[in-house]
């Protein structure tokens, strides 16, 4: 019942949608351009640097509001952590599943960057300076936003197996389950993606061209 109550505060938290937001604000339903997606990239492809921070930033913080909740409420609980997951994961699902948006959303990568946050902030800096180095030297956001998905679950494994999560062993490994689920989500969202990479036609992502273009107009 509490595992549930958690997936259920992330997903109301993962329903602010602000891409979609920002871009009605400007008259602008960003799933209708670009991708075709309500996440930072298009927001950011589609309507420029303001756009992509902002978005970026709201994605990112409806994950932590979720753990913060769900810590607030069951602070002190020996599975703390585990249901700290769970909110992270019911924000990723209404980021990723807006059911008042016919349950098109984003790809939830902001949204996981803001859980990883929560799990450990050393984690948080790998993944950040893995994202974007791979962003500077290739361009290409997806590459980057897949690979900080396996090193977080890699980082997770490590760190539950050297006793960090202080979890028992069937705790830890539900613990395990779930990242492997948010990682196959993030792979499943970004399917088009993988086959454009292997495909060798993927769009590349040159953040500072879009940021010149933009200020240009």
């Amino acid at each position: 019942m509490e595992r549930l109550l958690c997936v259920l505060i992330g997903y109301v938290c993962g329903l602010f949608q602000t891409g979609y937001i920002y871009g009605k604000l400007k008259n602008v339903d960003i799933r209708k351009h670009g991708s075709g997606n309500a996440g930072t990239t298009n927001a950011l492809r589609t309507l420029g640097w303001k756009a992509g921070v902002i978005t970026f930033i709201g994605d990112f913080l409806k994950c932590v509001v979720a753990v913060a909740c769900v810590r607030l409420i069951f602070g002190g609980n020996s599975e703390l952590s585990l249901y700290s997951l769970y909110a992270g994961l019911g924000a990723v699902l209404g980021h990723n599943y807006p059911f008042y948006l016919k349950f098109k959303g984003g790809k939830g990568i902001a949204a996981t960057v803001g859980l990883i946050l929560t799990v450990n902030p050393i984690m948080f800096l790998t993944v950040a300076v893995i994202f974007f180095a791979i962003v500077l030297l290739t361009q290409y956001v997806s590459l980057a936003s897949i690979i900080i998905m396996i090193v977080f679950g890699i980082q997770v494994f490590a760190y539950g197996q050297w006793g960090g999560f202080q979890l028992d062993k069937p705790q830890l490994y539900e613990f395990y389950i779930i990242v492997l689920m948010l990682i196959l989500m993030a792979c499943f969202r970004h399917r088009a993606n993988i086959k454009r990479l292997i495909n060798g036609t993927e769009n590349k992502t040159n953040i500072l061209k879009i940021g010149e273009r933009k200020e240009e107009k």
